[in-house]
């Protein structure tokens, strides 16, 4: 999408269509509205008098301007309540305002910076929140569509007008951030959304590598062969039941900077998950493919924090491979040796990814990180607890923690920090091992923390359980039915923050 900035008065572009605003309750509009009000002989003052349009959040109105300003259409999306407004709102307001104009047939249009006016927002951030909803609503996934003829055309352009000369660059830059850090979401989805047969690990490992090089990232896989001799016995025991070669991927940005301290990113990959020998009932097991999403979200935030040059290393592991049943498959009962020395004692077959990210988490150590946050689709018992709003947010540093929780409020990816008592740690101890790979149903997000918990010693750690917010069963605001690319937004701001206060120098 090509995404531009222009000076100027909204009520005087030449475009097909043009997107202004109004909170709920307002009567008199004011503002670029009101002068787009005022441009068409008060129009959008009689359709609030007329109760026809209340301002209430992502409502929309379309005026035919009939030649009274240069602009064919004028778009009118509601804010909502003005005290409850914030930058998430911006999102799904523009997010509808892309929508609507997508089913008017039109592919470019301009808006003026919703919320920086009387919303109060710096107008860097709202420009960012617009172009994020603009392009994170208007996605859609259609790569294995052959019948295109029935297909609403993409969206093409979006030009944010801004009266003030003087404000330009703060939303020029808003906007730059806003395109990069959703195009990256965008590619998160996509990953998501690719059936297994079409992302095997061999082929994420050869988008990641597509990706590194038009990035500028520095690209590395492991094969099986050098994961043996690392001693990751916990991710070789699950990519044993299936014919696809595991791949372990490492991405970096600014990997030649010895003078940058090092933040590492570490993505679940399992391309496919039946449960292995402990296998899933059948419905719904197609959806299993989204399995990958924290690998996705992993190559995602790595391409958008090189795109944005952060001053910082950034490392990204994304350990992938199926999970299948099979001759060879890992069994109930089996014991793995991991890349620490910690055993496993496998309880369910089905409680993989933890494994997997158990030695993914232990490789972090050679970079002498600063912090290490691992994401994961990783228990339905996260979804029980949280449903589909808020992400599982576990760690032991109080620091890392609240630097996460600001970082959601500013992103509008929401998380909820769950405890890592040590009493629930009995849940998963072993008789033959030392550790089981699971403590059962009680407590079950948390059991699952501890257990990665002890992998990541030595280092600032968090853990996100994005298993109810990497998927979508509808649409709902920015966010398609369909994979979300959850946790690239969140991840990308907390890194900007660190970047922002000196800390990666």
């Amino acid at each position: 999408m090509n995404i531009t900035v222009e000076q100027g008065a909204i009520q005087e572009v030449s475009s097909e269509l043009i997107v202004v605003n109004l909170f709920e309750g307002v009567t008199t509009p004011g503002g670029a509205t009101g002068a787009v009000d005022r441009a068409l002989g008060g129009a959008i003052t009689e359709l609030i008098a007329a109760g026809d349009f209340k301002g209430k959040a992502e409502e929309t109105a379309v005026f035919y301007t009939r030649g009274a300003i240069p602009a064919r259409r004028v778009l009118l999306v509601g804010l909502g309540a003005q005290d409850k407004f914030d930058l998430d709102v911006v999102r799904r307001a523009s997010a509808s305002a892309a929508r609507a104009a997508l089913k008017l047939g039109v592919t470019a249009y301009h808006s003026i910076v919703h919320g920086g006016g009387a919303g109060g927002l710096a107008l860097g951030q709202a420009a960012q929140a617009v172009v994020e909803g603009t392009v994170l609503g208007s996605y859609t996934f259609t790569e294995h569509k052959t019948e295109k003829k029935d297909l609403t055309p993409p969206l093409e352009g979006l030009t944010l007008v801004q009266f003030d000369a003087s404000a330009l660059p703060a939303v020029q830059r808003g906007a730059h951030v806003g395109q990069v850090v959703a195009e990256a979401a965008c590619f998160a989805r996509d990953l998501s959304n690719k059936p297994g047969n079409y992302l095997t690990p061999t082929l994420l490992a050869e988008t990641a590598e597509q990706m590194a090089q038009e990035a500028g990232l520095r690209f590395q896989v492991l094969e099986e062969s050098d994961m043996a001799e690392l001693g990751m016995g916990a991710l070789l025991g699950v990519a044993q039941g299936s014919q696809e070669p595991a791949k372990f991927i490492i991405l970096e940005h600014n990997a030649e900077r010895k003078d940058l301290d090092t933040y590492v990113i570490v993505g679940k990959g399992i391309t496919f998950d039946s449960g292995g020998i402990s296998l899933k009932p059948s419905e719904g097991m197609g959806a299993m493919k989204d399995d990958m999403s924290g690998a996705g979200v992993t190559l995602a935030v790595l391409r958008a924090v090189a795109a944005l040059g952060l001053p910082l290393h950034v490392v990204g592991l994304a350990p992938a491979t199926e999970n299948l049943p099979g001759g060879r498959a890992y069994k109930p009962g089996d014991v793995l040796e991991s890349m620490s020395g910690l055993t496993i004692e496998v309880i369910s077959t089905d409680a993989e990814g933890r494994l997997i990210l158990a030695d993914a988490l232990h490789y972090a150590r050679r970079y002498e990180p600063k912090a290490v946050v691992d994401l994961a689709t990783l228990t339905g018992a996260c979804v029980v607890a949280l449903g589909h709003v808020a992400c599982g947010l576990m760690s032991k540093d109080e620091p890392l923690t609240e630097a996460l929780r600001r970082a959601s409020a500013v992103s509008g990816e929401k998380v909820w920090p769950l405890p890592l008592y040590d009493e629930y740690a009995e849940q998963i101890k072993s008789d033959v091992a030392d550790l089981m790979n699971s403590g059962g149903r009680p407590a079950g997000s948390i059991t699952a923390g501890l257990f990665l918990s002890r992998f990541a010693e030595g280092y600032p750690w968090a853990h996100l359980d994005i298993a109810g917010t990497a998927w979508a069963e509808k649409e709902q605001g920015y966010t398609p039915k369909g994979g979300t690319g959850f946790g690239v937004r969140l991840l990308v701001q907390w890194l900007r923050d660190v970047a922002a206060r000196g800390e990666g120098a």
